[in-house]
């Protein structure tokens, strides 16, 4: 089921102990565990293989999902001859004598699946070669890769491949796999129920890793079962899949984001968590953080953006581990205040417009005349001092001349700017009294 169900290396005595993960290794895409609905008869691999109209692929997900393993088997389902390379290792020279065996190949009859793991570790130059090989029919080509496609892979490639999502394993899909590592072994593991789910969940949704787990568990020695503390006391927890410059981190951020805007600090707290377990700079986030403050808070609670601000400085003063506990008070206040992006929306509407006039000049009235040339053009003939007005509002018009007077900022009645409201409505019928 994983990634590593590959052969022993070529020359290994036959004799030698194979890992449990080639021993398990599935022999037909039906006994792949998980994927269903990329493998499954509705699925879009599925529906390909039925239909007999395989054709080039990305396959993208985490790491010990079945990437290799589908691969291979897709080969032996198609009877494409399987040539497995890595982006790591492979350089031009290497990919010219793949092409050029894959065309002989083709020559005598044959097709060729070629496997390129990591593919978008190789650069734009590296990912065009393999171009005019999928065109002509030279190469069927199953990349594999933990990245998004989107931006790592060229459009010109992406064009010419399906993309295919593969899922982490679910805890039901890593036990469907721990049960069949059993069978194999012909033993349970020496696990009380909760420890059973804490090993599961020990291996992230990686199949792989679950099966070096369970390899590492039964060649213990132990009287009865473990429960979860003496598990965690032999085995160490497997580090949260988590790069701080890749999808992990976008996504997490979007689901912290979203968590707030969405007024749930539990959910929020929890993402919050996930990245500074997973080693995010604090400082990113007390950034971010504030930035969800005057985007989707704004002027419904000014003092967002103050508590947001405090405990950035906290954390300056403290660090980590205290200071986290700062921007967290943070992140709960934020789910919890009212929310409005009119602000938001108010400043965007304003720069489109600001693009748009280009130098269109401030009307002459609010222009100040220091000179009597200036005088003499109209600047500030008319203009009325508010103040010197009864309402100490004149209602002169500020835009400039040949621009119709826009409304760009509409608050909600929600939080504060229930009274930003009133004062804008009152505004409203003063300037319609005085136009």
């Amino acid at each position: 089921m994983a990634d590593l169900f590959d052969s022993a290396p070529e020359g290994a005595p036959s004799a030698a102990p194979r890992p449990l993960a080639d021993r398990l290794r599935p022999r037909a895409l039906s006994e792949v565990i998980g994927q269903q609905a990329v493998l499954g008869p509705e699925g879009a691999l599925g529906v390909m293989l039925a239909a007999g109209s395989l054709g080039s692929l990305i396959l993208w997900g985490p790491p010990g999902v079945g990437k290799t393993t589908i691969a291979r088997l897709l080969a032996h389902e198609t009877d494409l001859h399987f040539v497995q390379i890595s982006a790591i290792f492979t350089g031009v020279p290497e990919l010219r004598r793949v092409f050029e065996a894959a065309r002989h190949r083709r020559g005598n009859g044959q097709g060729t699946l070629l496997f390129v793991d990591e593919i978008h570790r190789f650069n734009r130059a590296q990912q065009d070669a393999f171009l005019p090989h999928m065109e002509d029919g030279t190469i069927l080509l199953v990349g594999a890769t933990t990245e998004n496609p989107s931006f790592e892979l060229n459009a010109a490639l992406l064009s010419r491949a399906q993309v295919m999502v593969l899922e982490r394993l679910s805890l039901a899909d890593l036990e469907l796999l721990a049960q069949r590592a059993e069978r194999e072994l012909g033993r349970a593991l020496p696990l009380d129920g909760p420890a059973r789910e804490a090993l599961l969940e020990m291996a992230d949704g990686d199949g792989r890793a679950l099966l070096n787990l369970i390899e590492q568990v039964t060649a213990w020695k132990v009287e009865g079962r473990l429960d979860s503390a003496a598990l965690a006391a032999r085995l160490m927890r497997r580090a949260a899949q988590y790069d701080k410059s890749g999808d992990a981190h976008y996504n997490l951020i979007s689901a912290l984001h979203k968590s707030v805007r969405g007024s749930d600090p539990d959910a929020a707290l929890y993402w919050l968590a996930r990245m500074l377990a997973g080693g995010e700079d604090p400082r990113y986030l007390a950034r971010r953080i504030t930035r969800m403050a005057i985007e989707d808070i704004g002027l419904a609670d000014s003092h967002a953006q103050t508590v947001c601000l405090h405990a950035w400085e906290i954390y300056e003063r403290l660090g980590s581990p205290e200071g986290d506990l700062a921007l967290g008070q943070a992140v709960i206040y934020l789910a919890l205040a009212p929310k409005s992006n009119a602000g938001y929306g108010a400043f965007k509407a304003a720069l489109r417009d600001a693009k748009r006039t280009g130098s269109a000049p401030p009307p002459k009235h609010i222009l100040n005349a220091p000179t009597a040339l200036m005088r003499e053009q109209g600047y500030g003939a008319g203009y009325k001092y508010d103040h010197d007005t009864e309402d100490g509002f004149s209602g002169q018009d500020y835009f400039p001349e040949e621009m119709k007077r826009p409304v760009y900022y509409l608050p909600p009645e929600r939080g504060f700017e229930r009274e930003l409201k009133k004062r804008l409505d009152y505004f409203a019928k003063l300037r319609k009294r005085l136009g």
